[in-house]
């Protein structure tokens, strides 16, 4: 059979090629040949993508505008950013009110709300290995770095790391899935094993506020020979909950003697709403 070349113009401009041509020409032809639908709604998908989406489904992921806290993450109903104000350090008023011990990590952006479209997406992400989907959260992510200056400046990107038999059974990190591309658009190096969890999360599917914090105490540690010693980490995960994971991973990271951590997800999930 000969050669296909498909012209890369057909690709939507959010949908950047990730990997070989090969693969990349693999993908692009199943996807004119055999086309399937949408995995989010079941339209079917007319155009080559490696990323089985559709563009209406791919345009409703909306990033957080307006005012977010910088310690939790959570952005405020109706909030506009005021230039009198430094919002790079807001805190929320939930902060404010239950004044908790601060988190482990520096600061703390997430592209989105976990919720709509958005969570079937990363659910597409965490269990079936779309590595373009995860191409697609590292541009968006790469956004929030540029927008933070000097504050977001770093020296290293670091996913949040699975349990070795979770890996194991998955295959794959999704953490790491952002963290590359990421790593590779700002120009800096991954370190996908410096970090390890050394103790599985409980079985129990769903799990409280306390058993969140709780299963993840001690759960982490910095691989041996690992070298973190004044490094500026960029931190990733795919969502933000109730910022356990993400303080845990940090607080590993400041012990070992990193200078400085900055938490990234692609989501934050939000129960109570902030006026």
């Amino acid at each position: 059979m000969p050669q296909v070349d498909l012209p890369r113009a057909a690709l939507p401009a959010a949908l950047e090629p990730v990997g070989g041509w090969l693969k990349e020409l693999r993908a692009a032809l199943l996807s004119v040949f055999l086309p399937g639908g949408c995995r989010i709604c079941d339209r079917l998908l007319t155009e080559p993508t490696r990323i089985p989406v559709c563009n209406d489904c791919l345009a409703s992921f909306k990033p957080i505008i307006g005012k977010v806290c910088s310690l939790c993450g959570r952005p405020v109903e109706g909030g506009i950013d005021n230039t009198e104000d430094d919002t790079q350090n807001f805190v929320c008023p939930i902060c404010q009110t239950e004044k908790r011990e601060a988190f482990a990590f520096d600061r703390v952006k997430n592209w989105a709300l976990y919720e709509g479209t958005m969570v079937q997406a990363i659910l597409l992400l965490k269990f079936e290995n779309i590595e373009p989907l995860g191409a697609l959260f590292a541009r968006f992510l790469s956004e929030l770095v540029v927008q933070g200056g000097p504050a977001f400046e770093a020296d290293v990107v670091v996913p949040v790391p699975l349990h070795r038999q979770r890996e194991r059974e998955r295959g794959y990190n999704q953490a790491a899935l952002i963290a590359k591309p990421l790593a590779k658009r700002l120009s800096l190096p991954c370190k996908s094993v410096l970090l390890t969890r050394i103790r599985p999360r409980p079985n129990k599917h769903l799990l409280t506020f306390e058993e969140r914090w709780e299963s993840v105490r001690g759960a982490f540690a910095t691989r041996p020979g690992s070298q973190v010693d004044n490094l500026r980490v960029l931190l990733v995960d795919d969502v933000m909950t109730t910022g356990a994971t993400l303080d845990s991973c940090a607080r590993t990271l400041r012990d070992a003697g990193a200078k400085s951590v900055t938490a990234l997800t692609v989501a934050r999930a939000v129960s109570r709403k902030i006026l």
